[in-house]
């Protein structure tokens, strides 16, 4: 992982992720409502369990390519995580991002972490682009993604496997000036999304 400082959103703080976090990111994934939206959706339970978790956290923690962080609630409560992945020296990366809390869905939780990661992501890391891949019906997601400034640029189709099911992909591209410009008009508004 390349970053092991606090971000901070409007509503949301964004803490470096550490192996601590694997209790909850468990019981995250073992959520059938919530591993419905995840690409690890399409896993076997086996590759869900604690040890598997454990593994790939700590298999991201050492990654020098990934910025990985918890979504908290101002009083410390982790609701999610976010990351991203993939950080190219040519100025790129791909950002995924959970809501495990479903109580905390649509509340505008995850736009701000979003929003908080990419500042960093363009100020900090000097990306240019930043990527991501969703499903075609996560129509909550979408929106919260496009308040982002991330445009759909193609669909994949057939992607991944939903319950034994094809489902069709889309994949998304944020670049620096399409963040800024989406940043200026939503400066104070209160949004609700993912």
């Amino acid at each position: 992982m390349i970053l092991v400082r606090t971000l901070s959103g409007r509503i949301v703080r964004l803490v470096p992720q550490r192996i601590e976090h694997v209790e909850v990111l468990t019981r995250w994934n073992a959520d059938p409502e919530v591993r419905h939206w995840l690409h690890r959706s399409e896993d076997p339970p086996e590759l869900l369990v604690r040890s598997e978790v454990a593994r790939w956290v700590a298999q991201g923690l050492s990654d020098p390519s990934e910025a990985r962080f918890m979504i908290e609630l101002p009083g410390g409560r982790p609701i999610g995580e976010i990351r991203l992945r993939d950080i190219h020296p040519c100025g790129r990366a791909e950002l995924a991002i959970l809501i495990g809390e479903k109580e905390h869905w649509g509340r505008g939780y995850g736009t701000d972490a979003i929003r908080a990661l990419l500042r960093l992501a363009f100020a900090e890391l000097a990306l240019r682009r930043v990527t991501l891949i969703t499903d075609a019906d996560n129509a909550r997601g979408i929106r919260c993604y496009e308040r982002c400034g991330f445009r759909r640029e193609g669909v994949l189709r057939a992607h991944r496997l939903r319950y034994g099911q094809p489902l069709d992909m889309w994949v998304m591209g944020v670049l620096r000036e399409d963040f800024d410009a989406a940043e200026r008009p939503s400066m104070g508004k209160d949004e609700r999304d993912t």
